[in-house]
Parts: structure tokens; sequence; C-alpha cells
């Protein structure tokens, strides 16, 4: 089974940066693409962001230049640098092995806690 535990998030003004991270366990981490997720209050889970084992990334159109993903092998780690904020950007945010967010991604017994990020504008 796959953990996850995501932290980060917070209340940021339009404009502003936040740095999320997701602790991965080290099994799972190494062999798998992984990505960032965000599901708005009435919204489905969307993509965010992917980043492959050999650290190959991809973005959603909405946050290409503004969020960059990247990935520490040594500590199992994910991390979503956000910055530009935006009011529409405010959701939670999860991440999850690519795999699950392509086949489970509205499934909310594969995905973890997840945390919260608010733009004011």
């Amino acid at each position: 089974q796959v953990q996850l535990l995501e932290s980060g998030g917070g209340l940021v003004q339009a404009g502003g940066s936040l740095r999320l991270s997701c602790v991965v366990s080290r099994n799972i981490f190494t062999m798998n693409s992984m990505g960032w997720y965000r599901r708005s209050p009435g919204k489905q889970r969307e993509f965010v962001a992917e980043i492959t084992p050999r650290g190959h990334t991809y973005y959603a159109d909405s946050v290409k230049g503004r969020f960059t993903i990247s990935r520490d092998n040594d500590k199992s780690t994910v991390y979503l640098q956000m910055n530009s904020l935006r009011p529409e950007d405010t959701a939670v945010y999860y991440c999850n092995t690519v795999y699950t967010g392509t086949y489970y991604g509205q499934n909310d017994d594969s995905w973890g806690q997840g945390t919260q990020v608010t733009v004011s504008s």
C-alpha cells in the first residue's frame, strides 16, 4: 500500500508562493512517475503536474510557467513549488502515483488527506 504524506499548504495572497512536499513510501517512489493533483469545491480532482523517475516533467496548461515539480530520490519526496498564485489555484492538493491519478482519480479511498491551499485576492 502506498503511503503518502502531503504538507506545506496554507493561506497566501494572490501573487505569492508556496512549496508543497509529499513523502512517499520508498518502494513506490523509485519506480513510479509521481504527480500532483488538486480538487476545488464542487469539482473533480484534476491533474496539475507529473515527474517521471528520470526527472521528465509535465504540467497542466493552467499552471505551466508558474509551478515546478521536482523530486528528491534520497528522501523519497516530491515537491511542488507554486509561484504567482491565483485565487483559482485554491484547492486541496494531493500527490500520488500517476497510475492512481489516471485510473482512480475520483476514488477517495486511493488518496491521502491532501494539503489545503487557499489564495486570497
